[in-house]
């Protein structure tokens, strides 16, 4: 009988080996939980390159940000949460991009303004000086 004892006990020994694998395997194929932050951030980031009027200096990486963060949603909604904060990571960058080429344009016209206005003045400049040294 002890036999029997021991055998059946190791049967129950492998059956609970066995049931903990299979409840760790489980637990790490588990859907992650949904990027929020990530997609939050990347709709802050397009929400303020619109602002910027990124769609009319840098309308494509705008578009870009947009469909990445599409992409992202529709990966959320397929439990594909890695590949959702991917593209939710990737559209904030392309939105900041957006933004950062829309002020980049913005600062080289006025830049380009102060140039012309500077370039005014220093004719100004001249012509008074010459016509001041005529009798």
């Amino acid at each position: 009988m002890n036999r029997t004892s021991n055998a059946h006990r190791s049967s129950r020994l492998r059956t609970a080996g066995g049931l903990a694998g299979v409840l760790m395997l489980a637990a790490c194929a588990a859907t992650p939980p949904a990027p929020t932050a990530s997609l939050q951030a990347a709709q802050l980031a397009i929400s303020n390159a619109e602002r910027t009027d990124a769609s009319r200096y840098a309308s494509g990486e705008l578009s870009e940000a947009r469909s990445k963060l599409a992409s992202a949603d529709s990966a959320v909604k397929e439990q594909r949460m890695l590949l959702a904060e991917r593209f939710a990571d990737e559209s904030r960058a392309e939105a900041e991009l957006a933004s950062a080429k829309t002020a980049e344009v913005k600062a080289r016209a006025v830049n380009d303004e102060m140039t012309r206005s500077t370039d005014t003045l220093v004719e100004e400049m001249q012509r008074s000086s010459s016509s001041g040294d005529k009798p």
